[in-house]
């Protein structure tokens, strides 16, 4: 049975529990959660603080778990023209991918909103499964970057797997992202920071005996920092990438991958939204406003020795 690597890691979104939403962002000193609102949430004091403080962050972009999914083709060479978006459903899969190797870097994190304000240290862990002879072994990296509200990452292209094996039935990719307020664990994120995890991992066609335990504390960490006080979990998606013609399934090819956090999977029509190269931005096709949304896009190329 399937079970994904993020189970135990529970995001702000998928609580009912209003209570523990409520001291959550007050551990974080949310500056939009006032603190006699915050107050009101006791049960002691009715249920009228609850409905107020519901109202306050239901509309907030880290309040969502569900994600919309988007793909942008390879620029052709020397090109400026806008890149259309589509949903990775409707695009031809890459068959020579197949029993290949290939490149997983990130090229956007964008933080439109997360719990606590201000600038987030945000700890965005990748998970997937290498396909090796006839065994499967689960990999995963991580990497802390400092985002101030309401832009995105200082960050282009930096990897994450490199020279990942693909089978012949295509690969499935998790994330998470937890956004860590907690000072003591600011030398976590240090020791992410260091030169042995600037590189992305990376990954030989045979079984490496390392990557197993590597794999078990990188998770580990994740884990841990996800339920400490002040530090919270905001986004997780998992997206499988397949070579078939279903009309539900994504296919696996090469160019950028989009994992919006949104309330719903309609929320946005990507017919609505282009990608403007000489801008470097997702931006509406009418009003040219940028995506207004939390979003990570990470990018598929093939591996080259």
């Amino acid at each position: 049975m399937f079970s994904s690597v993020f189970d135990d890691i529970k995001v702000i979104g998928e609580s009912e529990d209003p209570e523990w939403i409520a001291a959550k962002l007050q551990q974080m000193k949310d500056p939009d959660v006032e603190s006699d609102v915050v107050g009101d949430t006791n049960p002691e004091q009715g249920d009228k603080g609850i409905l107020e403080f519901l109202n306050l962050v239901q509309d907030q972009p880290w309040m969502y778990a569900t994600h919309k999914f988007g793909y942008i083709a390879p620029r052709k060479s020397g090109s400026m023209k806008s890149q259309p978006i589509e949903h990775p459903s409707a695009i031809e899969p890459d068959n020579t991918l197949k029993n290949s190797r290939i490149n997983i870097r990130l090229d956007r994190l964008h933080i439109e909103k997360y719990p606590g304000g201000g600038t987030h240290n945000v700890m965005v862990t990748f998970a997937a499964r290498n396909q090796v002879a006839d065994t499967q072994e689960s990999v995963s990296f991580s990497q802390t970057y400092r985002v101030q509200e309401g832009q995105s990452a200082g960050i282009s292209g930096y990897p994450v797997f490199i020279g990942l094996n693909v089978g012949s039935q295509g690969v499935a990719f998790e994330c998470s992202t937890v956004n860590v307020k907690n000072e003591e664990d600011q030398t976590i994120l240090a020791a992410l920071e260091s030169s042995p995890f600037q590189s992305g991992l990376k990954l030989l066609t045979t079984a490496q005996p390392a990557i197993a335990p590597f794999t078990e504390i990188t998770l580990g960490v994740v884990k841990l920092l996800a339920k400490r006080n002040e530090n919270v979990a905001v986004q997780k998606f998992y997206l499988g990438l397949d070579f078939e013609n279903s009309a539900m399934g994504c296919r696996l090819a090469e160019g950028n991958y989009i994992a919006v956090q949104v309330d719903d999977e309609i929320a946005i029509d990507w017919k609505r939204w282009v990608y403007k190269p000489d801008m470097g931005a997702i931006v509406n096709r009418d009003n040219s406003y940028t995506l207004p949304y939390n979003y990570v896009i990470f990018r598929v190329s093939r591996y080259e020795e």
